[in-house]
């Protein structure tokens, strides 16, 4: 490094943002992450001991130190420390990597650590690339991850890894890193006469949501747009505060876990009947940007499967408010998005759509059944082959019904739909009771067996097997 070097990385240095010029280079400095780097805890012994042998997986949200552990593990180590970005390097970069690292370890014996940030971003392909060294030792890896590693990052890399996951800062943990930023002489603002207000500091606290880059970003805006006063005193008020950082970072991504477990949370509100929640949840997700047209398709599907017939109009109130949010949009249109969330939530609840799988169960057990003959088409065979001979037609009848078969012979007094005694279904269960009785009595059925329900997980199965189905067809 010459001359010129030297003075450009020291200018760097100086103009870096204050989260970067704070941040930590020991494990004495660290602030939070007390399970996984406190005093004792398996990860700090390793780093201390500067016995890292095992790859390992940060994971956690943005702004809780991944970055800075792997920064201190890079100060510490007596290994050679690599770095790359997932986001800005590929298969090439990673390559030569590898090539260095090789030769680094046969021609002086030293180990490679590589930090790969935001591995999450690189496909399969790209994570299959690292595999080989890992398995071999080229390198130990270091990956940081905002998504959960066991659904973005390959299961093999996982399995040769230990997953560490960091947790968004509690407020204590952001207040200390906010007045160490402000006394610090070298690489803070302890040079200037910073005076925050405690309603300022608060402030920054609670809406930087244990993100402490982004808190420190907050405080480095309020700081440099302060004129000092006639004393020399920077004054960081309220009013400046809410300047600095004006809305809450909410940790949501719409194809990683903050998207799932949300709406997860969201549709079993509304399923458990707690309005206030579904609010809640309704309110995070669109806050976060997520698309309404998402949470109504999902509303959609709670009709069916949550409500049924314990309140038919619960489906259709779901179809108007999707329909009514094509036509006015964001942001009346949450108008519609709120009425459907808060009546489905308050509607009674029945899972007995739910007899469909069972009759989608024995459809796959019986295989091929023939359709009873005064059950088929009469409008093609009727004279040739006496289709649809027999048939009684139930309007002819009293009150409209005729207790014929409709089911396949083998299969007379199956039962898979039971009504709840929920909301309207009640209604139905009455009426449906007299219809199977009356159906006993005319083909002399002397056994029936209503279907025990089905478990959530063998709907989930039947499910996934109909996905494929569809998908190859």
């Amino acid at each position: 490094m010459d001359l010129f070097d030297h003075a450009l990385k020291e200018r760097l240095t100086r103009e870096a943002p204050l989260a970067a010029r704070m941040r930590p280079s020991t494990l004495d400095e660290f602030v939070g992450q007390e399970e996984i780097v406190g005093p004792g805890r398996l990860l700090r012994r390793a780093i201390e001991a500067d016995r890292l042998f095992s790859s390992i997986l940060l994971w956690g949200p943005p702004g809780a130190g991944k970055t800075t552990l792997a920064q201190i593990i890079a100060n510490t180590t007596q290994s050679y420390f690599a770095s790359i970005s997932a986001v800005l390097s590929g298969i090439p970069e990673l390559r030569k990597v590898i090539v260095e690292a090789k030769e680094r370890r046969k021609l002086r014996h030293t180990r490679t650590i590589l930090f790969v940030d935001e591995v999450h971003r690189w496909n399969k392909a790209q994570q299959d690339a690292l595999l080989p060294h890992v398995e071999d030792g080229t390198f130990v890896l270091i990956g940081a991850t905002t998504e959960n590693p066991y659904f973005e990052v390959i299961g093999a890399l996982v399995s040769r890894s230990r997953v560490f996951q960091l947790k968004p800062l509690p407020d204590d943990d952001v207040r200390r890193l906010l007045l160490r930023a402000v006394g610090d002489p070298g690489r803070g603002y302890g040079k200037l006469d910073v005076r925050i207000d405690d309603d300022a500091l608060a402030h920054l606290i609670h809406v930087a949501g244990g993100d402490a880059r982004n808190a420190l970003n907050a405080l480095e805006l309020a700081v440099e747009t302060t004129p000092p006063g006639e004393q020399g005193v920077v004054r960081v008020t309220l009013a400046v505060a809410q300047e600095s950082i004006q809305r809450r970072a909410i940790l949501y991504d719409k194809d990683g876990d903050a998207h799932y477990d949300t709406i997860s949370a969201f549709i079993k509100s509304v399923r458990g009947s707690d309005p206030d929640a579904a609010l809640y949840w309704l309110a995070k997700m669109l806050y976060a940007g997520e698309s309404p047209r998402f949470i109504l398709r999902r509303l959609l599907i709670l009709a069916g499967e949550d409500i049924g017939l314990a309140d038919p109009m619960g489906l259709v109130v779901a179809s108007a408010a999707a329909q009514a949010f094509e036509y006015v949009g964001l942001p009346e249109g949450v108008y519609a998005l709120v009425e459907a969330t808060l009546y489905l939530a308050t509607a009674p609840k029945s899972n007995s759509a739910g007899a469909y799988f069972k009759a989608v169960a024995k459809v796959e057990e019986e295989g091929k059944v023939a359709v009873p003959q005064h059950l088929q088409d009469g409008n093609r065979d009727a004279r040739g082959l006496g289709h649809g001979q027999g048939y009684i037609y139930p309007h002819e009848q009293s009150r409209h019904h005729v207790g014929q078969q409709y089911l396949p012979t083998a299969l007379l007094g199956t039962y898979f739909y039971s009504p709840s005694e929920e909301g309207y279904e009640a209604q139905v269960k009455d009426r449906l009771a007299r219809w199977r009785a009356a159906q006993e009595a005319a083909l002399g059925l002397e056994r029936t067996e209503s279907l025990p329900d089905i478990s959530q997980e063998e709907i989930i199965s039947i499910k996934r097997r109909l996905g494929r189905r569809a998908e190859a067809e």
